[in-house]
């Protein structure tokens, strides 16, 4: 599941200060809300241990929480849908499948999947910076939101199921003509200027157009584009947990 903004997210945070004190009692929260299962998988950066795994299975209207690490970690998660496990054990995934495993083990994931990123741990106050990317396109309606936190920690990421309206060309569909997902356009066309490569690939030169005005308009606290504005990342200090809900 890589992008530009991706690699961008991992690369601002090599330069951040660590913090010497975190939150112990700090925990991360996986909700699943929708009326269908959720495949959660996690991938982290590279350098940071594998959390849960990597991956699990959420019921319709669960949750699974746990320890966010104790020192400093990024990466991403996301919801694989539409999942099947075969009788050989194998896990295959309408959207954000990693392979076809249950458990990713620090795998990505196939786009399109609505993405939370985190970069948990970090400056002198124990800030945990966190935004939702609608860059690799949209699988499911994803937030996340901060509890007991202190400083910027507003609740960000997209409700709307953009599904539904999902432009024909951007549809991702199954084998039955089911729409389960909605591409990126650097994903449907794979043009420089739509993927922000080369020539493209600058602040000054990478710019929405309008594929990715339509993941804005409904959902404008995400990012839509590679280098969409850095204000869309949050960074909230010493929370006492971070709630990834779906279907919110």
């Amino acid at each position: 599941m890589a992008s530009t903004l991706l690699l961008a997210f991992s690369l601002f945070f090599t330069f951040v200060t660590l913090t010497t004190s975190t939150n112990p009692g700090f925990i991360l929260t996986v909700v699943n809300n929708c009326p269908f299962p959720i495949w959660p998988a996690i991938q982290p950066n590279a350098g940071h241990p594998v959390l849960e795994c990597g991956g699990f299975a959420l019921a319709p209207l669960t949750h699974r929480s746990f320890p966010a690490p104790a020192q400093h970690w990024s990466g991403r998660l996301w919801g694989r849908t539409g999942c099947t496990t075969h009788a050989n054990g194998r896990l295959s995934c309408a959207t954000g499948d990693c392979g076809g495993l249950l458990e990713c083990d620090g795998r990505g994931g196939t786009p399109p999947a609505t993405l939370a990123q985190f970069s948990l741990h970090h400056g002198h106050t124990d800030l945990s910076s966190y935004a939702v990317s609608l860059v690799d396109g949209f699988n499911v309606p994803m937030t996340v939101t901060p509890h007991e936190g202190h400083g910027t920690c507003p609740v960000v990421g997209c409700k709307a199921n953009l599904l539904a309206n999902c432009p024909d060309k951007l549809q991702e569909r199954t084998p039955q003509g089911h729409v389960v997902g909605c591409k990126s356009a650097c994903e449907a066309f794979g043009t420089d200027e739509l993927c922000c490569r080369n020539h493209y690939n600058s602040p000054q030169t990478c710019r929405a157009s309008s594929y990715s005005e339509f993941f804005k308009r409904p959902c404008p606290s995400t990012f839509t584009y590679a280098h969409d504005s850095p204000s869309l990342t949050h960074e909230c200090s010493s929370p006492r947990e971070l709630k990834v809900i779906f279907c919110h």
